[in-house]
């Protein structure tokens, strides 16, 4: 009787969760941890499933991917570039997966889960270009850069920054644009000739517009939703789509195989292709992304994808871990390894 009493009166100190609570979701997040955290909220509001949150960029979270492979911890990898997705359901280490709402995404996205066969899914997409800080360039008399070819400019040299692509895939989408553009040895001699220009490569893809924005570079090879939340946010930042055209993010989103929790990975999914989902956490994040869905409306001063000139950027073959793994090997080689 005693024990039931004291049992009774514990039950009634532990906090009450929602109905439909069932367990919990560890989700792996390679986006900002200021998009991360909507998604994983806005999540547990919805289902009352508990969110473990993890977040690393893309290279790293693939590299964990790899280390976990034989005892998985995660159960969702959403967020950040889609090559590494795309590599990681080419090694195995996430599983096909189908969703009613597929129907209602760009067509971008659903390209991408077609030529995955369902291991990844586009949630959001944005253009790469370049970010600059408009006091700095003016203070410095720079001009402000509009076409690749104006960073060949002599005047920005120790002026530019670009990510790491061995652990951003920001960076590792600049290669794969310009090699798809120029064809890869012009790509390699220009990645090299900019190099000059080049002051530091840190690890994470959204470090150099930060730099930008606080003064500590001018320039900055960037995805251009980044510059703009930067402008939005207050701080003197301008962007630009290269003249030339320009290649494009798929943020992306799959379900590790072996997920501990499937059924909730599979709860998460379906509601993260939601247009309420995306729009809520959108909004939240004040993020400036095309969002997957097309009922999500483009937010004020978010850049357009429709008037930007794009190529048709192969994810399949960029994306593909052999590729990728020749392409970082050449840049390492030929570009990482020379002096600054």
């Amino acid at each position: 009787m005693t024990k039931r009493i004291i049992a009774a009166a514990a039950a009634l100190l532990l906090p009450a969760l929602p109905a439909a609570a069932q367990g919990q979701l560890n989700l792996y997040c390679s986006a900002t941890i200021e998009w991360c955290t909507p998604i994983a909220r806005g999540f547990e509001r919805e289902s009352g499933i508990r969110v473990v949150l993890s977040q690393k960029s893309t290279g790293e979270m693939l590299a964990q991917l790899r280390a976990e492979a034989r005892n998985p911890r995660g159960d969702v990898w959403w967020g950040g570039t889609g090559d590494p997705h795309v590599a990681a359901g080419e090694e195995g280490l996430t599983q096909p997966n189908e969703s009613p709402r597929i129907a209602e995404l760009y067509d971008w996205a659903q390209a991408q889960w077609r030529q995955t066969q369902g291991r990844t899914v586009g949630v959001y997409a944005s253009v790469l270009g370049f970010g600059f800080n408009t006091e700095l360039i003016a203070r410095r008399n720079l001009p402000a850069p509009r076409c690749w070819s104006d960073l060949l400019n002599p005047v920005y040299r120790g002026e530019i920054q670009m990510a790491n692509p061995n652990s951003s895939g920001t960076a590792y989408i600049v290669i794969a644009t310009l090699v798809q553009m120029m064809g890869e040895e012009p790509a390699f001699d220009y990645l090299k000739r900019v190099h000059a220009s080049i002051n530091a490569y840190p690890r994470s893809g959204t470090a150099p517009i930060t730099a930008v924005a606080r003064g500590e570079t001018a320039v900055s090879i960037s995805f251009v939703h980044n510059a703009a939340e930067e402008a939005a946010a207050g701080f003197p930042v301008g962007h630009a789509v290269p003249c030339e055209g320009t290649g494009y993010e798929i943020g992306s989103m799959s379900i590790i195989r072996g997920a501990r929790n499937l059924q909730n990975a599979r709860r998460f999914y379906d509601w993260a292709l939601s247009a309420e989902a995306q729009t809520a956490a959108s909004r939240e994040a004040r993020k400036l992304q095309t969002m997957a869905n097309r009922a999500v409306p483009l937010t004020d001063g978010a850049p357009n994808m429709a008037t930007a000139r794009i190529i048709d950027y192969d994810n399949a073959r960029f994306g593909a871990s052999a590729e990728r793994r020749r392409l970082l090997d050449r840049w390492d080689r030929e570009v990482g390894a020379l002096p600054r």
